[in-house]
């Protein structure tokens, strides 16, 4: 998700290093700060593999700054990415976050919408942070308050990004109908 919050900021402008990595913490959470034995490995590779340019500027007080560009290579590899957006990506709530945040950078509904599919067939399935055996338990099996907690807030949650889904996929089906009556 490193690459991909990197790729997908420097889509929207270059930035510089401390930039990126201020940008990446808020998108990543507080809790996960992104240290520069992460950040700037990651540049490395995606600068060696042509993904990203550095350029240097003069800085405050005449240490130079790099400001990093995105590639037509890095563009496309993001895309790439966004596209085929699956397993961890889409089952995991933060990295799918990451996805979410630049999904709207690919330039195609419909693959935006095959995205969004594949997380919403993950919502729908049962599923629990708790089981007995293989059965997943609902929150009105649990007798501990916190447990059963997790799972209400759990359960609120999905059900609310499931009809913010479906509500997208509806408008996104919506403007198709629309645009092919229109069309001659």
């Amino acid at each position: 998700m490193i690459e991909l919050m990197i790729l997908g900021f420097l889509a929207e402008e270059p930035l510089h290093g401390y930039e990126l990595r201020r940008r990446m913490e808020q998108l990543h959470g507080y809790a996960r700060t992104i240290s520069d034995g992460t950040l700037y490995p990651a540049i490395a590779r995606l600068t060696k593999g042509g993904l990203v340019t550095r350029e240097s500027e003069p800085g405050h007080a005449g240490a130079p700054r790099q400001t990093l560009r995105l590639t037509e290579a890095g563009r496309t590899r993001m895309l790439e990415r966004l596209r085929g957006a699956d397993g961890h990506d889409i089952t995991d709530g933060s990295r799918f976050f990451v996805v979410l945040s630049f999904l709207s950078l690919l330039p195609d509904h419909a693959e935006r919408d095959t995205v969004l599919r594949r997380r919403l067939d993950y919502l729908e399935q049962p599923a629990s942070f708790f089981y007995d055996g293989d059965r997943p338990l609902r929150a009105a099996d649990l007798t501990d308050p916190y447990r059963r907690g997790i799972l209400l807030s759990a359960r609120a949650t999905s059900r609310a990004e499931r009809a913010w889904i479906r509500e997208l996929l509806d408008h996104a089906s919506t403007q198709d109908d629309t645009s092919q009556k229109e069309a001659p």
